[in-house]
Order: structure tokens, then sequence, then C-alpha cells
């Protein structure tokens, strides 16, 4: 996952910043280092996203993975009014649930792109913008070849 941007750009600028908790500190570290993660049972193989502290289907202890970084919009809503600083200048913009490539889904928003082309099967690929030392935010962009 490429690490693009600062949330000091005026597309992230004002953003409310991540506040990492025990559990979820190794997905924003990792996004730090341009990694997506998701986790999995080492036990029935489930694999799920957000962090939790057991796996959803046999109450194991999931472990972290690397995801590819790639996905594909499984639904989106285009959001052209909000009026909470700083959304209220960014829109319209696009909030989506992606499936991604390993099965896991992650909401995000869609970048990099006019909203009036992201659709249902949009294949999408992971950015991530540093937000402070150790703490990065995934983004999702159309893929570049179209696949």
């Amino acid at each position: 996952m490429e690490l693009t941007g600062s949330w000091d750009d005026p597309d992230y600028a004002g953003r409310p910043v991540p506040d990492p908790d025990a559990l979820s500190a190794d997905f924003w570290a990792a996004a730090a280092n341009g990694e997506l993660r998701y986790q999995e049972c080492p036990v029935c193989h489930h694999r799920q996203f957000y962090p939790r502290l057991v796996c959803t289907e046999c109450g194991a202890t999931p472990e972290w993975r690397t995801a590819s970084g790639r996905g594909t919009v499984h639904t989106f809503t285009v959001v052209r009014k909000n009026l909470a600083p700083p959304f209220d200048r960014l829109t319209p913009y696009v909030v989506a649930v992606v499936e991604l490539e390993e099965g896991p889904k992650m909401m995000g928003n869609v970048t990099d792109c006019d909203v009036e082309q992201v659709r249902i099967g949009l294949p999408v690929t992971a950015h991530a913008v540093v937000a402070e030392d150790g703490v990065a935010v995934p983004f999702w962009r159309p893929a570049g070849d179209g696949a």
C-alpha cells in the first residue's frame, strides 16, 4: 500500500486522527508502514475486519495478516452535504465498503476520481495517508489497470 499525501494537505486537514487502542494499534501502525492488515483465525481460517479479540466464527484468537491492498467496491454512498467541519468543504465525497481480495470488508473513502465514476464492482487499490507518527489512514482509489 502506497503512502500518499499528508494530514496537512487540504483534502485531509482537520479530519479527526484515529486514536489507536490495544486492539487496533497494530492495524494503524502497519498502515503507517504501508501495509493493509486484516485478521485471520489460525484454527478455522475465518478472515475478519474490524479488529476483534476473538474469531467471530469459532472464538479462537485471530492473527494479523497483510492484505494485497486490492479490492472491489461492495457498496457505497455519495455524501453531497455534510455540515460538520472539515467534511463540509470536502463534499461531494464517497464512503464505500470495499471487499478485499482476501475476503474481509473495510469501510473507507474512495478518492482520486469523480464521485460519478464510483460503482459497485469497481476495482480499487488502497493507499494511506500518515496522520501522525505511527498512524496512517487507508483510503481507496480506482485501480489503474481497470482490473
